[in-house]
C-alpha cells in the first residue's frame, strides 16, 4: 500500500478565519493539494487542533509541497495560528475499514 500522510497539530484563538482561509484557498485552487483533508477539534485542549493530511504518494506530497501557492497559504495560515505547527510525515504502511 503506498500512501503517505502529514498530521499538523496547530492552535488558534482564530478558528473561523483559519476555516474561511480554508474554504478561499480551496475555491481558488480547486486541483490542488491532498486526495483527503481532515481538520479536528481536541476535545481535552482548547483551542487546539490536528489536521490529517493524506496523499497518494510522498512524491505528491512534495509536489504540492512545493507549489508557491502552498507556501503562500502556509504563510497566511502561520499568522492566524498562536504559535507555530508542530509536523508529523508519516509513509502509509496498512489501511483498515471496517463497515
Amino acid at each position: 500500500m503506498a500512501g503517505f500522510v502529514q498530521i499538523i497539530e496547530w492552535s488558534t484563538t482564530r478558528i473561523d478565519e483559519v476555516e474561511q482561509l480554508n474554504e478561499q484557498w480551496r475555491d481558488r485552487f480547486p486541483e490542488m493539494g491532498p486526495s483527503r483533508l481532515t481538520v479536528c477539534a481536541d476535545r481535552d485542549r482548547a483551542n487546539a487542533y490536528v489536521t490529517v493530511v493524506e496523499f497518494d504518494s510522498y512524491e505528491a506530497a512534495m509536489k504540492n509541497s512545493a507549489d508557491p501557492s502552498t507556501s503562500e497559504f502556509a504563510e497566511r495560515m502561520a499568522k492566524l495560528c498562536d504559535g507555530p505547527p508542530t509536523f508529523r510525515n508519516l509513509d502509509v504502511k496498512r489501511v483498515e475499514e471496517r463497515s
